[in-house]
C-alpha cells in the first residue's frame, strides 16, 4: 500500500477521492506487525490484518451470531437486526471510515467483525442474567468473553486454541472502549494476563486508530438501525423523533414525498441520512485531532492520552440524547422488557442448573470441568452458554425444565 507524504494534508485524511486507498503513517499497517502468540509462516495472498478478517469471518463463533438477538428476538420478524446483521453494519462502517482517514481499512473491519463473538443469548438480557449469576466468581463481560473466544475458545487449528491473531487485533479488542484503567475493564485485564509471558498490552494507553473508529462504528450502527427497528416493530412512530436529537432534526428536514411514502421507505430515509451524517461529522472531527496532533506512527496515537478518532462535541452530545432516548422509549418498552424478563430467566436457570447438576451437560463440557473446583467450573459453564444462540438456549431449557417462559 502507498503511504502518504509525511507533514501533508492527505497523511489525515483530508480530500480523500471515494474509493481511493491510501494509508497514512499513522496507521497500524505502517509498522511491522507485533506478531502472534504462535509463530506462523506469512501468508502469500493476504497481509496479517486480512488474515485475522478471515479467521474471524471462518469462526463458529461468528456463524453463531446469526441466531443471537440484538432488540428483537429471531421469531418476531425476518428484518429485524440480529447481532450478525448488526456485526457486518459494524464492519461496514468502519471500513469506510478508515478509508477516509487512511487508516488500515482491513484491521478496522476485523475488530468490527469480531466485537461482538462474545455475546450471550438474547443480547444484553443474557449478559445480565450471567453477570449474575456468576457473581461469586466474578461475574460476566462480554467483551472479555470475545476475548476468550479469539484466544482460547474457538478450536479449529492443531497447533494451538483460539484463531492465534495478530497483537494489533488483539489490542484493538481489548481496548475498543479505551485504556484498561478502573474496574470495569478487570474482566479484559483478566484475559490479558494469560497472554503477558507473551507481549504486554499497555493499560494506560488507548488503542491504535482503528479500534477508535470500530467503537464508534459500533455506536453509529446500534444507534440508527434501532430507530430503524424501532420504527418498523411500531415502539415509536415518526412524530415521536421530535423528541430525539440528531433522528428529530433529519426527521424535521424530510421532504412532503418522503413522508407520504411507504413506511418501509421513509424509515429507511431517516436511518440512510442519520449514518451519512455520522460518518462525516466522524471523518471531519477527526481529521481535525490528526491535524492537531500530528502523529509520525500508531504508536503517537497511543499514546496521545486521548482518543484521536471522535465525533464534534455538539454530535457526541445528540448521539448521547438519542441513546438515551432508544433507552426509554424502545428497550425500556413494555413489549421489550417482557420478553428479556423471560429471556434472562432461561439463561439464568440454565447457568443454575448446570452448575448443580454438571451431568446435564454435552459430553465434551462435561469432561472439560469434571476435575475442576467451583470456579473452574463455574467458568466451564459460562463458556458454554455464552456460546449458546437464541433458539438453542430455548430447546435446552425445555429439555431441563417443565416450563419454559413463552418469549411474546
Amino acid at each position: 500500500m502507498a503511504s502518504a507524504i509525511a507533514g501533508t494534508d492527505h497523511e489525515f485524511g483530508a480530500n480523500l477521492a471515494p474509493g481511493a486507498r491510501a494509508t497514512a503513517g499513522y496507521a497500524a499497517s505502517a509498522t511491522p506487525t507485533r506478531g502472534r502468540r504462535f509463530a506462523e509462516a506469512p501468508c502469500p495472498t493476504r497481509s496479517e490484518f486480512q488474515r485475522d478478517r478471515d479467521r474471524i469471518i471462518h469462526a463458529s463463533a461468528f456463524r453463531r451470531l446469526t441466531h443471537k438477538t440484538q432488540v428483537f428476538l429471531f421469531h418476531e420478524g425476518d428484518h429485524y437486526r440480529t447481532r450478525l446483521t448488526h456485526t457486518l453494519e459494524v464492519a461496514q462502517i468502519a471500513r469506510t471510515v478508515a478509508r477516509q482517514l487512511c487508516l488500515d481499512e482491513d484491521l478496522a473491519e476485523a475488530l468490527g467483525l469480531a466485537h461482538d463473538l462474545g455475546h450471550p443469548p438474547f443480547g444484553h438480557a443474557g449478559e445480565r442474567a450471567l453477570d449474575a449469576a456468576n457473581a461469586r466468581f466474578g461475574g460476566f463481560d462480554h467483551n472479555a468473553q470475545s476475548l476468550r473466544v479469539v484466544t482460547k475458545l474457538e478450536r479449529k487449528y492443531t497447533a494451538f486454541d483460539g484463531l492465534n491473531l495478530s497483537w494489533e487485533t488483539l489490542e484493538g479488542l481489548a481496548k475498543h472502549n479505551g485504556p484498561l484503567i478502573g474496574a470495569q475493564p478487570e474482566p479484559v485485564r483478566r484475559v490479558l494476563t494469560e497472554l503477558a509471558s507473551w507481549q504486554s498490552f499497555d493499560d494506560r494507553h488507548w488503542p491504535c486508530a482503528e479500534a477508535q473508529v470500530a467503537s464508534l462504528a459500533d455506536d453509529i450502527a446500534y444507534a440508527t438501525h434501532d430507530v430503524d427497528d424501532g420504527l418498523r416493530a411500531g415502539l415509536i412512530v415518526i412524530a415521536d423523533l421530535r423528541e430525539a436529537p440528531l433522528a428529530g432534526d433529519i426527521a424535521a428536514g424530510m421532504s412532503g414525498d418522503t413522508i407520504r411514502a411507504e413506511a418501509s421507505r421513509r424509515n429507511y430515509d431517516i436511518s440512510r441520512r442519520m449514518i451519512t451524517f455520522l460518518i462525516r461529522d466522524l471523518v471531519e472531527s477527526s481529521r481535525v485531532r490528526l491535524g492537531a496532533l500530528r502523529p509520525r506512527n500508531a504508536d503517537d496515537i497511543r499514546a496521545a492520552g486521548a482518543p484521536v478518532v471522535g465525533f464534534s462535541a455538539a454530535t457526541a452530545s445528540g448521539l448521547v440524547g438519542l441513546k438515551q432516548f432508544l433507552f426509554n422509549r424502545v428497550y425500556r418498552h413494555e413489549r421489550v422488557t417482557r420478553v428479556m424478563a423471560g429471556a434472562e430467566a432461561i439463561v439464568g436457570e440454565l447457568f443454575q442448573r448446570y452448575q448443580c447438576m454438571p451431568t446435564a451437560l454435552p459430553a465434551q463440557w462435561r469432561e472439560a470441568a469434571a476435575a475442576l473446583d467451583d470456579a473452574g467450573r463455574a467458568r466451564v459453564i459460562l463458556d458454554f452458554v455464552a456460546g449458546m444462540t437464541d433458539r438453542y438456549a430455548i430447546a435446552e431449557h425445555r429439555r431441563l425444565f417443565d416450563a419454559t417462559p413463552e418469549l411474546r
